[in-house]
C-alpha cells in the first residue's frame, strides 16, 4: 500500500472543517486567550490550588455517587449485593466506585492540607474570620461523611470501622 500525500491534505481539510465548525460555535481561541493573557503572581503556587482541588474531589464524589444510586439499594439485606452487583457485573460499575473511593480518600487529604496552609499564612485573622470558620464547619463535614461511608456496604469491615470511631469520644477526658 502506497503512502498518499494528497489523501493525507484531504484528511487534514476536513479536520479544519471540522475545528472551524467548532470554533464557531464554541469560540475556545476566545476563552483560551483570555484564560493565557492573566497575570498570575509569582508567589502563587500549587498550595493556593488546595482548595479547588479539594473542590473537584467533591465534584467527582457527586458524579460518581449520583451514578452509584441507581444500582445501591440501602436495606439491611440488600446492602453488601447491591455493592457487589455493582464491582461485578454493572458495566464500569467496579471503576465508578473505585474513582468514588479515591477520590473521597483524596477529598480528605486535600481538605487537611488546605486547611493547614490557611492556618500557616495566617487566613484566619481579621477580616477572614467568617472564611475560617466555614472552612473548619466544611472539614469537620468532610470527615463525617467520610466515615458514614465505611457502613452503607453494611460488611464487617464497615461495622468495626463505625464500632471504632464511635468510641474515640469516650478516650477523650469529661466526655
Amino acid at each position: 500500500m502506497k503512502f498518499s500525500y494528497t489523501a493525507l491534505r484531504g484528511g487534514l481539510t476536513y479536520l479544519n472543517k471540522v475545528y472551524d465548525w467548532f470554533e464557531e460555535r464554541l469560540e475556545t481561541q476566545e476563552i483560551a486567550g483570555d484564560i493565557t493573557s492573566k497575570y498570575v503572581t509569582p508567589h502563587v503556587n500549587i498550595f493556593y490550588c488546595l482548595g479547588g482541588i479539594t473542590l473537584t474531589c467533591f465534584l467527582v464524589q457527586v458524579a460518581t455517587g449520583f451514578s452509584m444510586t441507581f444500582y445501591y439499594r440501602p436495606t439491611v439485606t440488600e446492602a453488601f449485593s447491591s455493592v457487589q452487583y455493582i464491582m461485578i457485573e454493572a458495566n464500569f460499575g467496579w471503576l465508578i466506585r473505585s474513582v468514588h473511593r479515591w477520590s473521597a480518600s483524596m477529598m480528605v487529604l486535600m481538605m487537611i492540607l488546605h486547611v493547614f496552609h490557611v492556618y500557616l499564612i495566617g487566613g484566619f485573622k481579621q477580616p477572614r474570620e467568617l472564611t475560617w470558620v466555614t472552612r473548619v464547619v466544611l472539614a469537620v463535614l468532610i470527615a463525617s461523611f467520610g466515615v458514614t461511608s465505611y457502613f452503607l456496604p453494611w460488611d464487617q469491615t464497615g461495622y468495626w470501622v463505625v464500632k471504632i470511631v464511635t468510641s474515640v469520644p469516650y478516650a477523650i477526658p469529661l466526655i
